[in-house]
């Protein structure tokens, strides 16, 4: 069977600003905008960055339409839609179909830890509940659980899941899946200190946290792999090490939403249980964003 490819490239995990009062959908626009306008292949609403799981179910639905209209079919929108109970992942799935996105990221179940079974249960359930393409989401360090490869291979053959956000950081494994799944499954790094190791086995590119505040650099990284300048792809890899360090300085989102405020973005604090970054954390993210020339 031919998959459906949803992008190549840089996706965005867009970052969700709050006020007191919810979403701050006049801050979010402006930062969605400045996305396209520079050149990012996709935005993914909803997710680990956008705090998804401090979201209220009426937040998740107004936030992924204003996204899809905001956004105007001018690049693919990508919904995060996971959870740990497979009945509400299916919920969540056809409301954000129902609002017209291109496709779905599904996190791994969390706190549960289901077995490999029970992945290929939960990802066959959802996938057939909805008509989207489901990309999985593997990040074990928060869930708890890791897609193996022979599952992720198990997975593939559902027409409907057509790739998988690698984010466990384990590159023999990302390799391993790569070989067992081939074009059955597109990868995407979840990394973005690992973009080029994961393009370079056969990657179709990012769902980044760095392209919030550096949009065009990063679609421009994948981008010259893409092209074959692997020598400034790995350039660029390099270069940006010490600015994603600052944004993992303290877990994600907390300083990348701190690093848009900086830039002008009013995007607010994160909501408990994460907290502002500390002043050691800033002054490290400030110091790398001037390094970097964003600031």
């Amino acid at each position: 069977m031919t998959k459906k490819i949803l992008f190549k490239g840089c996706g965005t995990a867009i970052s969700t600003p709050f006020t007191n009062d919810g979403v701050n959908f006049e801050a979010l626009g402006k930062l969605l905008e400045n996305q396209i306008q520079n050149n990012v292949d996709a935005i993914i609403v909803c997710g680990t960055t956008g705090e998804a799981s401090t979201m209220t179910t009426k937040e998740k639905h107004d936030t992924i339409k204003f996204t899809v209209d905001t956004v105007a079919k001018r690049v693919p929108v990508i919904a995060g839609t996971g959870g740990n109970n497979t009945a509400n992942a299916i919920e969540m799935c056809k409301m954000a179909e129902e609002l017209g996105v291109d496709g779905l990221l599904i996190v791994t179940p969390y706190y549960n830890k289901t077995t490999q079974n029970g992945l290929i249960a939960h990802y066959t359930e959802i996938a057939k509940n909805t008509t989207l393409p489901i990309i999985m989401y593997n990040v074990p360090s928060r869930t708890g659980v890791n897609i193996l490869p022979e599952t992720c291979f198990e997975l593939s053959k559902i027409e409907n899941i057509i790739a998988i956000k690698e984010a466990s950081g384990n590159l023999s494994q990302v390799a391993k899946i790569a070989s067992l799944c081939k074009e059955n499954l597109c990868i995407y790094s979840g990394n973005d200190d690992q973009i080029l190791p994961l393009l370079s086995l056969g990657g179709y590119g990012v769902i980044s946290v760095l392209s919030n505040i550096a949009p065009k650099y990063t679609h421009d990284m994948v981008q010259n792999f893409l092209d074959n300048n692997i020598e400034k792809a790995k350039e660029m890899q390099l270069n940006c090490l010490n600015l994603v360090d600052a944004l993992f300085c303290e877990v994600n989102p907390i300083p990348v939403k701190e690093a848009l405020n900086i830039l002008g973005y009013n995007y607010g604090t994160p909501r408990l249980p994460l907290i502002e970054l500390s002043e050691k954390g800033k002054n490290k993210l400030i110091s790398a964003m001037k390094d970097f020339g964003l600031i």
